[in-house]
C-alpha cells in the first residue's frame, strides 16, 4: 500500500456488518466486566470507575498515538469504554443518587455538547473523517459518553419500566431494526444512524450482560460475571481475528490516484 493510500485510511474500522455485532459482544461484556468488578469484587461504583476510566486513558493514549487502524487495540479501548460506562452510569444513578431518569438526560446532554463542539470545529461528525489526534479525541469522548449514556437508558428500561431484561433487550433490538430499515429504505444521514445504532447497542448489550449474570430471583441466569466476562472476551478476540477489519476511508479520498 502506497503512502498516499495510507494517509487517506482513517483510525477506526469501517462500518460493516461485522462490526456491529463485534460491538454488541463487546458492550454485553462491558456490564459483566463492569459489574464483576464493582459487585462481584465489592469494590464499588466510584473505586470501579477509578480503575476502568485509568485503563481507558491509557488505551485511548495509545490508540491515538498508532498511525494506523489497530483492530486489536481499537475494540480493547471500545471495551473500555463499556465497562467503564457501566460503572460510572452505576455511580451517577444509584451512588449520587441521580436516577435513571437524571443520569441519562445528564449524560445525553454530555453527547450532544460533546457531537456539537465536534462538529462546529471539524464541521463534520462522521467517523470516516476519524484521522487525526484532535478529532479522534472527540470520537473517543462521544463513544464515552455514548456507551454511559446506553448503559443509564438499559438499567431504566429494565428496571424502572418493569420490562426485564429479556424484553427491554427485545426493546432495544426492535430499536435497532427499525434504525436498519432506515439505512436500508431511506435516505437518512448515515450519520444520524450510526450514532443512534452506536447509542442503542450499548442498553441492548447492558441488557444481555444483566440476563446472563443477575440472580435468578430477579430474572438472571445467574452466571458468575467472572466466567461470563471471560467467554465474552474470547468471543471478541475470535472474531476480530476472524471477521474482516479494515480502516474505514474518507468520502472525500475515496479514490486514490494511482
Amino acid at each position: 500500500m502506497s503512502e498516499l493510500e495510507k494517509s487517506t485510511l482513517s483510525k477506526v474500522p469501517a462500518v460493516t456488518l461485522g462490526f456491529w455485532i463485534i460491538k454488541i459482544v463487546a458492550t454485553t461484556l462491558g456490564e459483566t466486566g463492569g459489574d464483576a468488578v464493582s459487585m462481584s469484587m465489592k469494590l464499588g461504583y466510584a473505586i470501579g470507575s477509578g480503575i476502568f476510566i485509568a485503563i481507558f486513558v491509557v488505551a485511548v493514549a495509545t490508540q491515538i498515538a498508532t498511525k494506523s487502524f489497530r483492530p486489536f487495540l481499537y475494540w480493547l479501548v471500545i471495551v473500555a469504554t463499556t465497562t467503564a460506562g457501566t460503572t460510572m452510569a452505576d455511580f451517577a444513578d444509584r451512588s449520587l443518587g441521580i436516577g435513571h431518569a437524571g443520569g441519562s438526560s445528564i449524560l445525553f446532554a454530555l453527547l450532544i455538547i460533546t457531537l456539537g463542539i465536534w462538529y462546529r470545529i471539524e464541521g463534520s461528525i462522521s467517523v470516516d473523517t476519524v484521522k487525526s489526534p484532535r478529532t479522534e479525541m472527540f470520537y473517543w469522548g462521544a463513544i464515552l459518553f455514548s456507551q454511559t449514556l446506553g448503559t443509564a437508558l438499559g438499567d431504566w428500561m429494565a428496571d424502572t419500566n418493569t420490562l426485564g431484561y429479556e424484553r427491554g433487550a427485545l426493546v432495544f433490538a426492535a430499536g435497532l431494526a427499525v434504525i436498519a430499515g432506515l439505512y436500508v429504505f431511506t435516505n437518512v444521514s448515515r450519520v444520524l444512524l450510526f450514532w443512534s445504532a452506536f447509542i442503542l447497542t450499548r442498553p441492548l448489550g447492558a441488557t444481555l450482560g444483566d440476563l446472563l449474570d443477575k440472580p435468578l430471583a430477579n430474572g438472571g441466569l445467574n452466571i458468575s460475571r467472572f466466567y461470563a466476562s471471560i467467554v465474552l472476551t474470547i468471543v471478541i478476540v475470535a472474531l476480530v481475528a476472524l471477521l474482516p477489519q479494515k480502516a474505514g476511508v474518507h468520502p472525500e479520498e475515496r479514490r486514490v490516484p494511482t
